[in-house]
């Protein structure tokens, strides 16, 4: 395998707003009335995708309050928030490592295309990707159609392709999409969850592209 292309994933891999997403969280139940709070760990515990199978598990009762609610009170705090949020550590330099090797690199985010632009211009990578994929709403969907259009409108063989992702639903991704995958486990959830998809598992991103890349100069 000898890619051609990164396939990113945006929060809590590019973005770490892990720390902000355990606040935002915290303030939701808060909000609306619920006892229980979660710390890094905890939250990691229980974090995944569908995004409505992760707020039953953190105890939202949707008889009581319906998940559509949720969603915007929790994007309604996130968002202005999510200004103060870092890139990740080691982020710019896998950015450098990729470019100077000559991969295309895209985000494909279940993020909302328009705070996906804005969080990219403000941190000024922009200028790293060719494409930045993004969803059209805020309840997070899967992000495989996206992926999907992308790869026959560009031309590019899917075993070219490495998805980079901090969470299983992005495994579930390059699965979907054909592509390879590499899981970093300084984002959202824990390395013991990640390892279970069985795709390589690394601490951090100067890691991720280290691997990917010994693989590229193996294959030349």
């Amino acid at each position: 395998m000898r890619p051609e292309l990164i396939l990113w994933d945006w929060n809590g891999t590019l973005l770490d707003d892990v720390a902000l997403c355990v606040d935002a969280l915290n303030r939701l139940l808060a909000r609306y009335g619920y006892p229980q709070r979660y710390d890094r760990d905890q939250y990691r515990a229980i974090f995944g995708f569908p995004v409505q199978d992760y707020y039953a598990r953190a105890g939202f009762d949707f008889s009581r309050d319906s998940f559509d609610e949720l969603a915007v009170s929790f994007m309604e705090d996130y968002i202005p928030a999510s200004e103060a949020c870092p890139l990740a550590d080691g982020a710019r330099d896998a950015l450098d490592a990729f470019a100077a090797a000559g991969l295309r690199q895209v985000i494909l985010s279940a993020s909302p295309i328009t705070t996906l632009q804005h969080q990219v211009e403000t941190r000024r990578v922009a200028g790293y990707f060719d494409r930045l994929l993004g969803l059209g709403d805020i309840y997070a969907k899967s992000k495989v159609e996206l992926g999907l259009q992308y790869l026959r409108e560009a031309g590019f063989d899917p075993d070219r392709a490495v998805m980079i992702g901090d969470s299983t639903h992005d495994f579930e991704v390059a699965q979907a999409l054909g592509v390879h995958c590499v899981l970093q486990s300084a984002g959202h959830q824990p390395p013991e969850v990640l390892r279970q998809t069985g795709a390589p598992v690394v601490p951090g991103l100067r890691e991720a592209a280290a691997l990917i890349l010994r693989r590229k100069n193996e294959d030349v």
